[in-house]
């Protein structure tokens, strides 16, 4: 026993190695460059090698303990050995990579950086998808993800077509300011959700970045982005610093914009209540916007082998006191009835949250988590709109809203493990209160309270190749406002998810899911607001909630260098709250919501990604076609959408570029098409370790930035187009540096997100 244990403690104080040799499966031939990559069981980076001639290879000076060993080639697929406590030399077999598809656990694994499970793709990047980027926003455009929208020039990350986006680190909820903190050589992977379970809510996509968790030292970072020749900029300023199990860090981020020339131009028909037909047209002129954003969060985390606590602190603040628009507004059938027309607005919110979590570890697989957020949000806006002719106010609206909402975020989940199954269920309860005060021709003062409860359950399991999800909630919801009736609704929302791979690094999911949609407090407000001479806003405080059907087909490809997603989508919406217009008692036509008869959306998508050519070039273009049918009570809508977004990356050492484009992704919803933006941008830039340098230009070849709304209502109809000259060619510059010190590293993951960021205001404007 002495010999043995002195053996031990002599291998510790030496190191353990590692050696074994990789082959062909099928010939049984060496393979050369075969790249080997030690990992902690969490993905964490230990150590690395590459085959020789011989196939073989060797690691050296192991630390005792449990590891992953990933193996790798071009052309193979990525063989995992999991090495479980590890105190002494290993020589492993003979280590045979295949070209045929292996299903470990749901994961479809590839040769490729990319392997597939049922809800989520799991993304690792590469040293050049590393050595290309600034912080985690870049990384995104390096990797390319389906529905994933990234402006790197902006920092700007969304869902292609406006759907929810949650991002995490570490599966904690976190904002776009601490993305853009994180440093690229710190991500492990990003856990790509694009079908996300029940405990994530509405989201039709989280971003779960993994990264390293220090153990010690620290660092601090500056990401600085502004405008050459217009005042437009966003700048960001991180820090974190580790001691032992502890760690503190806090960001802040500050966005502006100052424009000078931006203006609109409106085309408006009315029907009035005596049948006469009004046709107006609005000739802008160069207005002033002016924007400004902060964002501050400090947070405090610890951790231990079982248990996980997490509190964090947010301060939003958004203050915009210039959105002005003047202009001509004139008859179309008498030019000479014109008036002169202004439009001005400012506002102003300011919404501190506290996040508290905690994440304990029980034994036999299981796991307990409880969150908490409690949130203040606090608005005001005010609207002047003025028409005249010859000095004398013919239309005169002044009106200005405060708005106080309090709200709580509770929510409890129990998970457990089963061999390859997973079992969990959770409950999730949010309440809200607001108190709103209306100020214009008439006073109104709202409180409003607001309450939703979801229980739910979740089962993952596999019956030979084919995975599945099966799950459950139901949804209790409650309003009420003072004098009036309110609701309360009960909703059951089941969800079925179904994964096959395929020969040939292929695979395909179906998933349809029911969900519960509850009113806004914004549209449920018992308010009449003027917009201009002719029409008034109301809410209902009638409205009901309603369920949404989504069905949706995935197919994915990848050989090579090339990867191909298809997608297919079905929406409806029975009940769906949308817009309707009618004549009011006075004359004037009123603008309001109502449950109406249906609203669906078929859609159809692809999306193709080529590369890296010789860890250069990568290309990326997805086209996707979107069809509406919005129907209400007195009107239906048709509407048909090509949406397309293309994009460049390249890297020649620490050089790189990148190149993008996206065409207008319209919403039809109601009686409104929502028209999104024609933009594209170019930018090149420069990185040495940490700092990197970049310049680009928004909408290089374009002479104005556009943006589009247009509403059919066959009372009250307009086609307006917003401009901004200053946001073409918008020549930007970007610094990035980072310092770090003193680090060891660890992990830990969150796996709860809660916020809420919903005023609870009625707005109201053209």
């Amino acid at each position: 026993m002495a010999l043995l244990a002195a053996g031990a403690w002599q291998a510790a104080a030496q190191g353990i190695g590692i050696r074994g040799t990789v082959k062909d499966a099928a010939s049984g031939a060496v393979l050369e460059f075969a790249t080997v990559v030690l990992q902690t069981p969490d993905s964490a980076f230990v150590a690395g090698a590459t085959t020789g001639r011989d196939g073989g290879f060797a690691l050296e000076r192991m630390a005792a303990g449990d590891y992953r060993l990933a193996v790798s080639s071009v052309g193979y697929e990525t063989r995992r050995i999991e090495l479980t406590g590890l105190s002494r030399d290993m020589r492993l077999d003979d280590i045979r990579l295949t070209e045929a598809e292996v299903s470990l656990d749901g994961v479809t694994v590839t040769a490729s950086n990319t392997s597939s499970r049922i809800d989520r793709k799991i993304v690792v990047p590469t040293e050049r998808h590393v050595s290309a980027s600034t912080n985690g926003i870049d990384l995104l455009q390096q990797l390319m993800l389906p529905r994933v929208v990234v402006n790197p020039l902006f920092s700007e990350v969304s869902v292609a077509g406006g759907g929810e986006l949650q991002l995490r680190i570490n599966g904690v909820k976190v904002e776009r300011e601490d993305i853009i903190a994180l440093r690229p050589a710190d991500i492990i992977r990003i856990e790509f959700h694009d079908n996300p379970g029940l405990r994530y809510g509405n989201a039709e996509v989280v971003l779960d970045y993994i990264v390293h968790r220090p153990e010690t030292g620290g660092d601090f970072g500056v990401n600085l982005s502004d405008g050459l020749m217009a005042a437009w900029g966003n700048n960001y300023l991180n820090g974190r610093v580790n001691h032992r199990r502890s760690e503190f860090s806090l960001n802040y981020g500050i966005s502006h914009r100052d424009f000078y020339q931006m203006w609109r131009d409106n085309e408006e028909t009315f029907v009035l209540a005596d049948g006469t037909v009004l046709h107006r047209r609005e000739r802008g002129e160069p207005g002033h916007g002016e924007m400004y954003w902060q964002n501050l969060n400090g947070k405090y985390n610890y951790q231990d082998e079982r248990k996980m606590f997490n509190a964090t602190f947010r301060l939003y603040a958004d203050r915009e006191p210039h959105m002005d628009y003047h202009g001509m507004l004139y008859n179309v059938d008498d030019p000479s009835d014109a008036v002169d027309m202004t439009d001005r607005t400012a506002s102003h919110e300011s919404r501190p949250a506290l996040d508290l979590y905690y994440q304990h570890s029980l034994p036999r697989d299981q796991t307990l988590v409880f969150n908490a957020v409690g949130t203040y949000n606090r608005t005001g806006s005010t609207r002047l709109y003025r028409e005249s002719r010859d000095g004398a106010t013919l239309t005169d609206v002044d009106n200005r809203v405060d708005g106080n909402k309090y709200s709580f975020i509770g929510e409890g989940i129990y998970e457990k493990k089963l061999g390859e199954r997973r079992l969990s269920a959770g409950i999730r309860h949010s309440q809200s209160a607001s108190d709103n005060t209306y100020a214009g021709r008439q006073r109104f003062e709202t409180r409003m309270g607001q309450m939703e409860t979801f229980l739910y359950g979740e089962f993952k399991g596999r019956i030979r190749t084919l995975d599945y999800t099966l799950g459950a909630g139901v949804t209790r919801s409650r309003f009420e406002q003072e004098g009036e009736e309110g609701y309360q609704y009960y909703t059951f929302n089941p969800r079925i998810v179904l994964y096959r791979p395929l020969p040939g690094n292929s695979s395909i999911r179906l998933q349809s899911e029911i969900s519960n949609a509850s009113p806004s407090l914004s549209n449920l407000s018992a308010v009449e607001q003027a917009v201009d001479s002719l029409q008034v806003q109301r809410g209902n405080p009638g409205l009901q909630p309603y369920l949404r059907y989504r069905t949706q087909l995935t197919g994915e490809y990848r050989r090579g260098i090339i990867y191909l997603n298809l997608l297919g989508v079905h929406e409806y919406h029975p009940r769906a709250i949308m817009e309707e217009k009618f004549h009011g008692e006075d004359g004037k036509i009123v603008q309001t919501w109502n449950n109406q008869k249906r609203w669906q959306r078929l859609s159809t998508g692809l999306t193709l990604r080529i590369g890296p050519v010789r860890d250069v070039l990568e290309l990326y273009l997805s086209s996707q076609l979107n069809y509406y049918i919005s129907e209400g009570h007195s009107y239906l809508h048709r509407y048909t959408n090509l949406y397309n977004d293309a994009g460049v990356n390249l890297t020649v050492k620490r050089f790189f570029a990148n190149a993008g484009m996206e065409t207008s992704w319209d919403r039809f919803h109601g009686e409104t098409l929502y028209g999104g933006e024609n933009i594209h941008y170019v930018m090149a830039g420069y990185k040495h370790g940490t700092l990197s340098v970049t310049a680009g230009m928004f909408n290089p070849f374009a002479d104005n930035y556009r943006q589009q709304t247009e509403n059919r209502s066959q009372y009250a109809s307009y086609r307006r187009v917003n401009y901004i000259n200053e946001s073409s060619r918008m020549l930007l510059v970007r610094l990035s540096y980072n310092f770090s010190f003193g680090r060891k590293f660890d992990s830990a993951q969150k796996r709860l997100n809660n916020a809420d960021d919903d005023s609870g205001v009625m707005s109201v404007g053209k």
